[in-house]
Formats: C-alpha cells, sequence, structure tokens
C-alpha cells in the first residue's frame, strides 16, 4: 500500500456515501482525512500499518481503524462492502469529464443511469435535458465527452505505458537467443498517446523467443502467434506486438517498423532514385539496375548514410522535415535528458503536493539538479489549496532559509521561489503587482473558464504573457490525454506575443499533458521562444516526468541553446536577476 491508495480509498468512499446521500459532515470526515494523508509529511502508511495515528489531526478513531485495517492487509471491508452496493459499471461515469457525484447520484435515483452505455441513451433521448440542473446544453457536453472517450477508447498516453514497456524489452534482451532487442513504432518515435507497442529482435531461434514472448507474466491474452511474429494484450489491455528477424535483416526492419508511414515512403522513393528497393526486410537492387549489392548494415545511421542522409533520430521520423534537413546536413543536435540542470513549476503540500518543500529540494539534489522551481498553485485555485499572499509570503521564507542551510552544507542547489499563477478570466493575474513583484519567476497558467471562444481566450492569455512578472506560460492549452481536449485557442498567436514579450513557453512534461504540443515547437524555435521543459510535479517521484519531456522536446526538433533550463545555476540566477546567495 502507498499513501496515494490509502487516500484514494478514502476518497471514493466519500464519492459512494455522498451518492447514497449520507450525513455531509460523515462525508466531508472521508475527504478531509484523504486531503491529511496526501498532505503528512511523514510515513503516513507505516503509521498506519502501526496504528500510531492517534493525534494527528483530520483523523479521528474511526478513520485511524479503518487506515490501520487498510495499510496492514490491503483491503478494507467497509469500502468493499460499500463498493458492492453499486453495480460495477457505475464508477466508469466517474471518469466523464462534466459529471461530479451531485450529477451522477441524480442520474442514478432518477433515471437509473448505472453506465457510460445508460447514460449516452438518456443524453441522446432528452431525457436528461429535463432533470434540474441539467439541460440540453450539459447533454451535449457529456454527449461530446461521451464520444471523446469513445474514439480514444484504445489509445493509451506514453506515460502510462512507459514501464511495461520497459519492462518488457529489458527481459527480451536477457533471453539468451536474442541478439539485438529495440521497440518500434509510435512509441519509440515519442508520439504522445500509442495505439499498441511495437518490439523487433533479433536472433537465429526465433520459435523460443516467441514463446518466451507469449509466455510474460504481464500477458493476458495471445491474439496471433506464428513462427517469426506474435500478438498479445497486457492485463491493461495495450497490444504488443513482436517480430523476430535475422541479424542481417534487423537495421533495416528496426528503420521500418520505426518510421512513420509518411516517412517511410519519402525513404523508398530516396532507395529508388538510387537504384535500390527499401522493405521491412532489406535494402535490394531494383529490377534492371546495375548496382553494386548493398552492404549488411550494423547500424540505422549506416543505412541513412548510404542513402546520403545524415543519422535521423526516431522522434522525427515523421515526414516534417526531417529528410530534407539530413540531405543538407541540417538536423539540429538534439537536447538530451543529461543537458537539463534543473526546472520549474513543482509543487509541494502547501497547495496540492504531496512532498514538503525540503522532501521535494532534497529529490532534487539527489537527481543531481542545480535548481528547482517551486510554483504552487495561487489562491483562486481554491479545489488545489492555492495559496494567498500570506501564505505565499511564508513560502517564500522557508525557501530563503533552505538555501542558507544548503548554502552552508556547500550544496551547489538553490530553490526558486516562484507560483503558478492563475491567469483570471479577463487575463489578469491572480495576485497584485507587489506580490508577484517578491517572486523569483511566475509560471502563469488558465485553470478555469475553459469554454471561452477561440477570440477570446487567445486575448485573454496575450494579456497575461504580456504582464512584465510573467515568466513562462504553463500548459498553454490546458488538453488533458485522452481525457480532455484542449481548449480553443490561437496557438500560432500564442507564440507571436510570448516572442514579442520574451515570455518562455512551457512543455508540460505530465503525460497527462505533454502541452505545448510537439507540433508547434519548430514554429516558437523560429520566433526565438524559448521552452522551460517542466514536470508539473505534485510528489518527487513526478520529478522523473522530465524524461517524458525530453522526449517530446526531442520530436518537437529542440536542442540545448532552445531550453531555458539547460542553462546552469550561475546563469539562470543572471537570467532571473537574482542575487546570489552568500
Amino acid at each position: 500500500m502507498t499513501r496515494d491508495d490509502l487516500a484514494d480509498t478514502l476518497e471514493e468512499i466519500a464519492l459512494l456515501l455522498e451518492l447514497k446521500g449520507e450525513n455531509p459532515f460523515k462525508i466531508r470526515a472521508y475527504r478531509s482525512g484523504a486531503e491529511t494523508v496526501r498532505q503528512f509529511s511523514g510515513d503516513i502508511v507505516s503509521l498506519a500499518r502501526e496504528n500510531e495515528l492517534k493525534g494527528i489531526k483530520g483523523i479521528g478513531d474511526a478513520l485511524q481503524q479503518k487506515l490501520n485495517e487498510l495499510a496492514s492487509t490491503g483491503k478494507l471491508a467497509f469500502h468493499e462492502n460499500l463498493r458492492a452496493e453499486f453495480p460495477e459499471s457505475l464508477f466508469d461515469l466517474f471518469k466523464i469529464p462534466g459529471l461530479g457525484p451531485k450529477k451522477i447520484k441524480a442520474l442514478y435515483e432518477s433515471l437509473e443511469v448505472d453506465s457510460v452505455s445508460r447514460l449516452k441513451e438518456v443524453a441522446e433521448s432528452g431525457e436528461m435535458a429535463k432533470l434540474s440542473g441539467f439541460g440540453a446544453k450539459t447533454a451535449e457536453k457529456i454527449l461530446e465527452a461521451i464520444a471523446f472517450r469513445e474514439s480514444n477508447a484504445d489509445r493509451f498516453r506514453l506515460g502510462d505505458v512507459a514501464s511495461v514497456v520497459s519492462f518488457i524489452l529489458e527481459d527480451l534482451k536477457s533471453h539468451p537467443e536474442c541478439l539485438r532487442a529495440e521497440t518500434a513504432g509510435s512509441y519509440r518515435r515519442a508520439k504522445e498517446t500509442v495505439h499498441d507497442v511495437d518490439f523487433l529482435i533479433a536472433s537465429s531461434k526465433p520459435e523460443l523467443i516467441i514463446e518466451h514472448f507469449v509466455s510474460l507474466e504481464s500477458v493476458q491474452k495471445v491474439i496471433a502467434q506464428g513462427p517469426t511474429k506474435a500478438s498479445v494484450y497486457l492485463e491493461d489491455g495495450l497490444q504488443c506486438d513482436l517480430r523476430v528477424v535475422s541479424n542481417e535483416e534487423y537495421v533495416c526492419a528496426l528503420a521500418y517498423f520505426t518510421g512513420s508511414k509518411e516517412h517511410n515512403v519519402v525513404m523508398r522513393g530516396r532507395a529508388l532514385e538510387r537504384g535500390y528497393t527499401l522493405n521491412e526486410y532489406r535494402l535490394g537492387i531494383k529490377e534492371g539496375a546495375e548496382k553494386e549489392a548493398p552492404p549488411v548494415f550494423e547500424t540505422e545511421a549506416q543505412l541513412y548514410e548510404f542513402l546520403g542522409l545524415e543519422y535521423i533520430p526516431p522522434e522525427l521520423r515523421e515526414n516534417t522535415g526531417e529528410v530534407e534537413a539530413a540531405e543538407e546536413g541540417a538536423l539540429p543536435r538534439l537536447i538530451e535528458v543529461e543537458n537539463l540542470r534543473g526546472t520549474f513549476h513543482n509543487h509541494t503540500i502547501a497547495s496540492d503536493g504531496k512532498n514538503t518543500l525540503e522532501e521535494m529540494a532534497d529529490a532534487a539534489v539527489e537527481l543531481g539538479l542545480q535548481y528547482l522551481g517551486i510554483a504552487d498553485h495561487s489562491k483562486s485555485s481554491f479545489q488545489a489549496n492555492g495559496l494567498d499572499a500570506d501564505r505565499l509570503r511564508e513560502q517564500l521564507r522557508e525557501v530563503k532559509a533552505l538555501n542558507q542551510k544548503y548554502a552552508d552544507e556547500g550544496t551547489k542547489f538553490r530553490l526558486l521561489a516562484g507560483n503558478e499563477v492563475d491567469i483570471l478570466k479577463d487575463g489578469s493575474l491572480d495576485f497584485d503587482d507587489e506580490m508577484l513583484g517578491e517572486l523569483d519567476y511566475v509560471v502563469a497558467s488558465v485553470h478555469n473558464a475553459m469554454t471561452l471562444s477561440e477570440k477570446d481566450m487567445t486575448e485573454r492569455i496575450i494579456k497575461a504573457v504580456s504582464h512584465p512578472a510573467v515568466t513562462m506560460l504553463g500548459h498553454l492549452t490546458g488538453r488533458l490525454l485522452l481525457r480532455r481536449e484542449p481548449y480553443a485557442v490561437n496557438v500560432p498567436a500564442i507564440i507571436d506575443a510570448c516572442a514579442d514579450t520574451g515570455t518562455i513557453i512551457e512543455l508540460n512534461a505530465n503525460p497527462w499533458r505533454l502541452d505545448m504540443d510537439w507540433r508547434w515547437w519548430k514554429l516558437a524555435t523560429e520566433k526565438g521562444v524559448k521552452c522551460a521543459i517542466n514536470p508539473d510535479a505534485h510528489s518527487i517521484a513526478h520529478l522523473d516526468y522530465l524524461w517524458f519531456g525530453v522526449r517530446l522536446a526531442r520530436k518537437g526538433w529542440l536542442t540545448r541553446e532552445n531550453v531555458i533550463n539547460t542553462l546552469d545555476l550561475a546563469e539562470i540566477e543572471t537570467f532571473l536577476k537574482l542575487d546570489r546567495i552568500s
């Protein structure tokens, strides 16, 4: 059990009690308990397991007993019994944007809505619109949310599959008959969402590799199995495909199964122009052409060189100009994770984070970062326990004290005191200029009023980034991958505004966001706009999201020079006009 497991269980109990119409004070107690568990600075799981929660504000006797049972046994009878009172399909409703407990309760009681299919039925029939608190517009938006969910039902976020893909790849590489192995397809190209994941292996004994693959513990169902190919479903529904080729075929196969369809068409065309044919297994001599037999390629770089190109990194193989640039020797040297020296936009328990200021700082030091920007929410994000001016100033004092501690210890590290300031509906900021002037930097983000017209949203954001105190723009489009569409906004106009004002645009590395989208970064860099790769970390574990940010930055053609947090600590202090800590 983890801290999140404990808190999530308490939150679900609160939701179920609300559906049952239980006492509001009882419901609030569970919600409050969940928040306490998330924000408690110590090892709450161990304390719960040892039944030593007494005296912790927000956790009464009843919650202490339940948390002890949950932490020590891995389950809670009260929760399971409560859940059993409802059909399992009901819980899918909580995944539909725009449906909270109150609306679900009304639909469940009045129209017997206990599944997404029933929800769609009452929305389409007009029954939902007649319910108090709903109306035709609400029904229309819920139908849009259902359609969006259905259209993405078989897709997975890059961050959701990275761990299991890495585990499977390492397992395959360790097989004694594996000569070489790699992922391919959209996963290797770092697409933000994937339909399936392709694995490619070189081996002289493919049948043994295939048998091992289909027998993996994570495999739920074998879709197809042949002598050199197999497809399986994992437990979460992700489809994984394996192809085994000879060592001589491996490089051509890897290039073919990595490139997008459009990229591969261009590559085949280049081969034909030179008197060769290129397919998924080999480069051969075109019929009738008098050419020397091509060599057996050891690396993809050799294949690209044979076709008159620089090596094209996998992330770029989308036919967005990479082949032309490779022909001219003009491909950028893409950013690497090792280039990052620090990062901005991270949260603590002061707002909706799960770790303390010092815990976040120590984790950053452990990762080898030289600076960590703290950007807890501002007061208008009340749902995220946003900070008012008094609480923010208290945090600034804590940051100053910790920085002095690191300086006294001789640790080359600095906390940067910032805030994720809400961009209000009219484009103004959530703090006055005096408060903003006390911060080291400001991340400005939209968190509400997301249904504005494109014109109004664009004007709103441009007004915000034009404020002299704003350092960077957070998650530009507000999207949540596979969950929520981006709000309507003119991205090129925002890029132009940021170019004019010198405002940095964030690449939010949270796998749910990966925003700004990789497709816009070439335009941004052409305009001179800098990027900040930020994890939007709400826990120390989320600092690892930087890896996803770098993958998507590479996909957007970004170099070390394009990314502000490749600057070292002294350079960042100069950039932000900060005094050095003595």
